[in-house]
């Protein structure tokens, strides 16, 4: 008892101080105690990463990687070295491998992944099939760096699928392969600053809440920009919150000097997707106020709304569009993820009007790379960045981890009755659903809302169903961390503030992904008794 009553006077200390992901994991102690005394097992609901993977495709990738291995046997033979895969004939011998073992894991997904790119996408057989064999056995650097060229067109196809990038364009996009989407994010920044279309202390806009670090970097010292909030602070008849931004925060874009705009669409964590009305409103004051506006889009979430479009869809001249493989495929332990940029964009215009002098320093950076540097492209001048220019031919994702984007991207493309993304969906809904009834409540219909995670606001709560005698005794006595110490400590129970998101102070984040079915049910009882036996006090007059 000593050392939990230690640990709940440093998690006292320390909140709202840091990241109320370095808070889950003080969290997690106090759970872990109340574990050891044999009562509860541990349930986080704090983790963003699911609790499932998708199979299908990495079997393709693990039989495909022995058809790999054989074709590097066939070119130098020893006890343990082999060659490199040779691509005069790989087509054929894949072929005749795979009717050889047509009954190995993924073996039918991997034979329409190679017919799908010859047949669809019009590639050269032994091309298409010596890329991927080269680059799973990951014996050559990426070339391009940028990304294998004929992953590059199965995942943009993925792109245009899911994101919609292309929904009025019929454009050209650039695509990055990156180590996930915070990855991404860094490297976007630190062009945008290497470049000059940023500067340290100038404004940018974020859209809150929003996920944790994105509301970190822009703060660090090389970037020290000047943060301007756009809250979805809109709420429903029922004084619900409905994640969604009225006109007024939009408006706020109308300044020029905000040159940026960071998003996450759906957001994280109510992780409700912004409707077309305010990408409307959106489009309207670019186009009348801030023309020159940047927009990076986190579109991670994106395939569990049902007809959802990135941002890109509707702004591509304005918008890079970011998005990772993680919670869709659960893979968070790969970190694929994808930088996107339209071939007519506003950063390359922003290049070509930099000053004389700040030409003259890109001029310098990247005389290594080309004869004529200044018209290096600027999702090209990410790629280098990524290396610090100087290594920019070691630049790109491993090519084994490309390799595995191609084979998720096709399966997807492959999977024509969405069997596979609407059993992604129907497992969080379905979750949502236990935990609000285990709470006593009904889920808020809502056609934008993802439901990968859930914001459940406290303070609303009790306003709601008992007044504001109840909130106003709430906050006079009680701080939000006191309801997560209590789940922690009585239930082995662990969520994460809503407020370390800049989300209300007395709303916490539950994610819908990465617990088992049932443990969302004793999540939302466990809740409820704790919120009831709260509702006992205030009528009692104690604490």
């Amino acid at each position: 008892m000593k050392s939990s009553s230690l640990q709940r006077a440093e998690i006292e200390r320390i909140y709202g101080k840091i990241s109320p992901f370095e808070l889950k994991d003080k969290l997690i102690s106090l759970a872990e105690a109340s574990k050891e005394s044999g009562a509860h097992s541990l349930l986080d609901a704090g983790r963003g990463n699911p609790n499932w993977t998708a199979a299908t495709p990495r079997e393709a990738f693990f039989t495909f990687g022995q058809f790999a291995v054989e074709e590097t046997r066939r070119a130098w033979k020893e006890t343990d070295l082999a060659g490199m895969p040779q691509k005069r004939g790989i087509a054929e011998r894949f072929y005749s491998y795979i009717e050889k073992n047509s009954a190995a894991p993924g073996a039918k997904l991997l034979k329409g992944i190679i017919d799908y790119g010859i047949n669809e996408k019009g590639f050269e057989p032994d091309a298409w099939v010596h890329e991927l064999a080269d680059g799973i056995i990951g014996d050559n650097y990426p070339v391009p760096d940028r990304m294998l060229v004929h992953v590059e067109k199965i995942v943009h196809d993925y792109l245009m699928q899911e994101m919609c990038y292309n929904r009025h364009h019929s454009g050209k996009f650039s695509i990055f392969a990156v180590e996930g989407a915070t990855a991404a994010m860094c490297y976007i920044f630190d062009t945008l600053i290497a470049n000059n279309i940023l500067s340290q202390r100038d404004k940018i806009a974020i859209m809150t809440p929003i996920f944790t670090p994105y509301l970190e970097i822009p703060h660090l010292p090389r970037y020290n920009f000047e943060v301007v909030e756009l809250v979805a602070s809109e709420t429903d008849a029922n004084g619900e919150h409905v994640w969604q931004y009225p006109q007024s925060e939009i408006d706020k874009l109308k300044d020029p000097s905000i040159k940026a705009l960071f998003i996450v669409n759906p957001s994280n964590p109510p992780s409700i997707a912004i409707r077309p009305q305010t990408i409307a409103q959106l489009s309207e004051v670019i186009k009348s106020h801030n023309p020159d506006l940047m927009i990076i889009s986190d579109d991670v979430y994106g395939t569990f709304v049902d007809d959802f479009h990135s941002l890109m869809a509707d702004l591509p001249y304005n918008t890079i569009g970011v998005y990772s493989y993680s919670k869709y495929f659960g893979v968070t332990g790969w970190r694929l993820g994808t930088i996107a940029l339209y071939e007519d964009n506003v950063f390359d215009k922003l290049l070509g009007e930099l000053s004389d002098d700040k030409k003259e320093r890109a001029r310098r950076r990247y005389s290594a790379l080309s004869t004529n540097p200044h018209e290096i492209k600027f999702i090209d001048r990410i790629v280098a960045d990524s290396r610090q220019v100087a290594l920019n031919h070691t630049a790109g994702l491993s090519t084994p981890q490309q390799v595995q984007m191609a084979f998720f991207s096709a399966f997807a493309l492959l999977d024509k009755e969405n069997n596979y993304k609407n059993l992604t969906k129907d497992i969080c809904r379905r979750r949502q659903k236990l935990l609000f009834d285990g709470l006593g409540m009904e889920v808020r219909k809502d056609s934008f809302d993802a439901a990968y995670y859930t914001q459940f606001d406290l303070l609303q709560w009790a306003e709601q169903h008992y007044g504001e005698g109840f909130a106003g005794y709430l906050e006079e006595n009680y701080k939000p961390y006191d309801v997560l110490l209590m789940l922690a400590e009585e239930s082995s129970i662990v969520l994460l503030s809503g407020g370390g998101f800049h989300g209300p102070e007395w709303s916490i984040r539950i994610s819908l992904a990465n617990l088992s079915d049932e443990s969302y049910s004793k999540i939302g009882e466990v809740l409820r008794r704790i919120l009831e036996r709260l509702v006992e006090s205030w009528k009692n007059g104690t604490k």
